[in-house]
């Protein structure tokens, strides 16, 4: 089949680094239209990967298969609304929405419109965190299973993520949380409860995690320590094994094409519908705010 026309909405960092070069350098998919709030970004970006800049979004719409979006959740949530609506597949960040209310708003219209979704969880993507979870037993860790998951960066001290408004509000756990506790729940089993959490100024998350099996697993994450590069990883063991992932396991762009693999396999009709969809995304976003509320 043609390749699948994709539309950028959002012109950020992550739109600029990861998303169009990755949709545009893609066998299965063209970078075919690009869409900001502010016009001028958008021509910017889209003369520079060979795409159409538009400045009304529902004719963007008319002119794509899907879309792929680098906004703030909030602003994600309801645009994605519209494009399920009209019949686009979806290529979504985390969190999904504004808030849970709305990220089920996005769940239900994908179902209603009948269109395939996935979620940027990069790290799922990467060959090394795959061959990680490969090594897993099929079944959810017992409760002689303990996990524990680090990620502590700098990233809101300096950096291009630093002036994000979203991400300095809602710090780490909104950020790094979804990947995090994707990749645990996909190693010990799917997580039930959220014991207990802790939090502290300015941006330090510690919380527990109960999995089905009746493993536990523990996380702490930051996005305001001075540390460069970023400390990540993650570590399970017990009666599931010994078990240790250091680092993302690959860069974004590696990742990010992985990802586009999956949808466009299942848009031609070659491959099943991603794993991680906007079901997914939901699921995470409901785990952080039971984190939140955790807190207190």
């Amino acid at each position: 089949m043609d390749r699948v026309r994709v539309g950028l909405v959002g012109g950020g960092p992550w739109a600029r680094t990861v998303h169009a070069p990755g949709i545009a350098s893609h066998p299965g998919t063209e970078l075919a239209a690009v869409w900001t709030r502010r016009p001028d970004v958008a021509a910017e970006l889209a003369a520079e990967f060979g795409a159409r800049s538009y400045t009304d979004l529902e004719v963007l719409l008319d002119a794509v298969d899907a879309v792929a979006f680098a906004v703030p959740p909030q602003v994600q949530g309801r645009l994605a609304l519209f494009a399920a609506a009209a019949g686009k597949h979806l290529i979504c960040e985390k969190p999904l929405a504004g808030t849970v209310d709305d990220a089920r708003a996005v769940v239900e219209a994908v179902e209603r419109a009948g269109v395939h979704s996935t979620m940027v969880l990069t790290m799922r993507h990467a060959p090394a965190v795959r061959d990680w979870l490969a090594e897993m037993p099929q079944e959810p860790a017992g409760p002689d299973t303990v996990a524990f998951a680090r990620w502590v960066s700098g990233s809101l001290l300096g950096g291009p993520y630093c002036t994000s408004p979203w991400r300095a509000e809602e710090g780490a756990l909104s950020d790094l949380g979804p990947h995090v506790i994707d990749l645990l729940d996909a190693a010990v089993g799917p997580v039930v409860e959220v014991p207990w959490a802790r939090y502290e100024e300015p941006d330090l998350w510690r919380f527990g995690l109960l999995h089905s099996g009746g493993a536990q697993s523990t996380v702490t994450l930051s996005m305001r320590v001075p540390v460069d590069p970023s400390e990540i990883d993650f570590t399970v063991l017990g009666g599931a094994g010994r078990h240790r992932l250091a680092g993302r396991g690959a860069d974004a762009p590696i990742c990010y094409a992985a990802l586009l693999d999956e949808l466009v396999a299942a848009v031609d009709g070659s491959g099943p519908p991603p794993a991680l969809d906007v079901t997914r995304g939901l699921w995470l976003q409901e785990l952080v705010e039971a984190v939140r509320a955790a807190v207190g």
